[in-house]
């Protein structure tokens, strides 16, 4: 016994005295990670999101849930459903984007080439700008929407989406598509 309980004092100071997941919510929440099938790599990063928004609920001025680790397990549930949302909507884009890049588009000639050169052209944007371009154009988010999943400013995406399409119809007009 006096064993474990230097071992749970160590393992309290070395996660620190701010951490507000004590080991065992922390172990509960891996767990509803797991079984809402995030994989195994990305459970620390659910962890710390779980963290994140008690530190960011106390941070607000809020108090804090009655029951902590009941909270986080609803918390780490929802991010596990936000983690297959991503995945299927990262899926889809991916199908969109092979079918423009294979040519399958059977509207005519003049469409398949102008896919391929969105394509193409969407290849040499910078991330950022190709991030914000896909999820505005082709997921159909909404700005603000997208400055909340990307944790920046709607300015931000608005100026990113407009260099982006900028740059874009630049390369359509030089490799003259349009």
């Amino acid at each position: 016994m006096l064993l474990r309980r230097r071992t749970s004092r160590s393992r309290e100071t070395d996660r620190g005295a701010d951490d507000p997941l004590d080991a065992a919510q922390e172990h509960r929440v891996r767990a509803v990670l797991a079984l809402g099938g995030v994989p195994q790599a990305d459970l620390p990063d659910g962890v710390q999101q779980v963290r994140l928004r008690l530190l960011e609920r106390a941070a607000s001025g809020q108090e804090a849930p009655r029951n902590v680790s009941a909270w986080a397990a609803v918390v780490a549930s929802n991010l596990a459903m936000d983690w297959h949302r991503a995945k299927h909507r990262q899926e889809r884009l991916g199908e969109r984007l092979a079918s423009l890049r294979q040519g399958e588009n059977p509207s005519g000639e003049d469409t398949r080439l102008l896919s391929l050169a969105v394509a193409q052209g969407l290849d040499e944007l910078p991330e950022a700008q190709r991030q914000v371009l896909i999820l505005r154009f082709y997921a159909d988010l909404p700005v603000r929407v997208i400055a909340e999943q990307l944790g920046v400013p709607e300015g931000t995406v608005k100026s990113r989406l407009h260099t982006a399409v900028r740059a874009l119809r630049e390369r359509l007009h030089e490799d003259e598509v349009v």
